[in-house]
């Protein structure tokens, strides 16, 4: 914990999880932090700047632990094969992510297009009036799809076309 890096890394996470943290004090830590007269241990740490993310005990079984996030980045720091794994592993899990929440997006989509005879039935029956225009006809049923693309999916026809221009269903 001599280390500058190793300093800022702690401060940043304390103070981006812990309400409590003494910046005052981490600044003066930080400061001094990778000069040849500084030390600082774990339970100087945790009483200085009241940090939560590294936890010290004492007694017969003395250990020192840490929050999972300041864990990882030490290990990584030690092993970069361990650093290599957990990049991997994130972008791994990112792109399952992508694939799962892309999943629901198209399921969807098909169901909108199954039930699309449904929704313009129900349009033509219920919501257009004998008298109107083709033109008036046709601005109705744009309007109603636009509504239910936006409820379905957060946007109009237009709108999805024009941030997916190259994807299946455009036409």
């Amino acid at each position: 914990m001599r280390n500058k890096s190793t300093v800022a890394f702690i401060g940043l996470w304390e103070s981006l999880h812990n309400p409590d943290f003494n910046c005052i004090e981490f600044e003066a830590i930080k400061n001094e932090a990778g000069t040849n007269s500084f030390v600082l241990t774990p339970k100087r740490w945790i009483e200085t700047t009241n940090a939560i993310g590294i936890v010290t005990k004492g007694g017969r079984y003395a250990a020192t632990y840490a929050h999972k996030d300041i864990a990882f980045e030490f290990a990584s720091w030690i092993s970069p094969e361990f650093k290599l794994y957990i990049i991997e592993d994130y972008q791994r899990l990112k792109e399952g992510e992508s694939a799962r929440l892309s999943l629901g997006w198209n399921l969807n989509r098909e169901i909108s297009k199954l039930n699309y005879r449904i929704h313009t039935a129900s349009i033509k029956e219920n919501l257009i009036p004998p008298m109107l225009t083709p033109q008036q006809i046709s601005y109705t049923y744009a309007s109603e799809a636009d509504l239910l693309n936006t409820v379905l999916f957060g946007k109009t026809a237009k709108e999805w076309r024009d941030s997916n221009p190259d994807k299946k269903g455009n036409f």
